[in-house]
């Protein structure tokens, strides 16, 4: 049995959906288990601590919060053998507002500490970040962002998923902190006309102050910390560009899927057919 936090997340969803096609059996945590809408067979709870049979965990640091020390000492009484922890290359390499990475290399420390054999995820920008563009490239077919020079490695939440299920299920794993990235560094000038390939249409990129875009995902409904982690991110990387990895390759036996892959799979998202 697997445990996987923030199962209802953009990696967590993929996790849940490849162990249960690879036959194993899982608990998904979700904090509205009623409205998860996970694959039938997960077994959905909105918290446990109860972790009999229990052989990994998934652990998404932003999910647990403050509950992760409870639950690494129930999973280490209770006979879990392994935990991958969701983590951020700005713990190795830099980059944003310390504040994040602090909290990222605390959940680190906190693993280490429970005698569990352990898995560090330390993971690149999502590509699906880019989602908060969705709603002005549906509206106006533009971007309007901040540091549009700002390059990184923007990784595709899939190849996060599949790195956590071989980390999950294959012990030779443990003991690893990977550091995982998309395959080529792009900018935001570079990522929207990827977006605008995928949707079959010329999209533009409008530089804009930092403040204005902070206010705009506000609005949109986002957390207060999302833009600050995005854009703190982005400041740093308009400066220096942020680290590329063949992590993923070297764990897949495959390449990395790259950024247009993404923006393929997510051009629904965008507005598909505009013109």
């Amino acid at each position: 049995m697997i445990l996987v936090t923030g199962a209802t997340g953009i990696v967590g969803r993929g996790v849940v959906k490849l162990l249960l096609e690879a036959g194993e059996g899982v608990t998904a945590v979700s904090r509205s288990p009623e409205t998860a809408g996970l694959p039938e067979g997960a077994t959905v709870v909105s918290q446990t601590t109860e972790l009999a049979g229990v052989d990994a965990m998934l652990i998404a640091p932003r999910a647990v919060g403050e509950t992760t020390g409870e639950l690494l000492t129930a999973a280490a009484a209770q006979g879990v053998k392994r935990v991958v922890l969701l983590s951020a290359v700005t713990v190795e390499y830099g980059g944003g507002y310390e504040r994040f990475a602090a909290a990222f290399k605390a959940a680190e420390k906190a693993v280490e500490a429970s005698g569990l054999e352990w898995t560090f995820l330390r993971c690149a920008d999502f590509a699906a970040n880019n989602l908060a563009w969705a709603p002005q490239i549906r509206a106006t077919g533009a971007v309007r962002g901040a540091y549009g020079d700002a390059a990184t490695s923007s990784i595709h939440e899939r190849d996060i998923a599949e790195v956590a299920v071989r980390a999950l299920l294959d012990p030779s794993h443990a003991g690893r902190a990977y550091a995982l990235t998309g395959p080529e560094s792009l900018s935001q000038h570079d990522k929207v006309r990827l977006i605008g390939e995928a949707i079959g249409t010329g999209l533009t990129f409008t530089e804009v102050p930092p403040e204005q875009v902070r206010a705009a995902m506000l609005a949109q409904g986002m957390p207060e910390d999302v833009p600050d982690r995005m854009l703190g991110y982005l400041a740093t990387c308009s400066e220096q560009p942020g680290p590329s990895t063949d992590t993923v390759a070297r764990v897949l036996g495959r390449p990395a899927l790259s950024y247009a892959d993404w923006a393929a799979d997510h051009a629904a998202d965008f507005g598909g057919g505009l013109s």
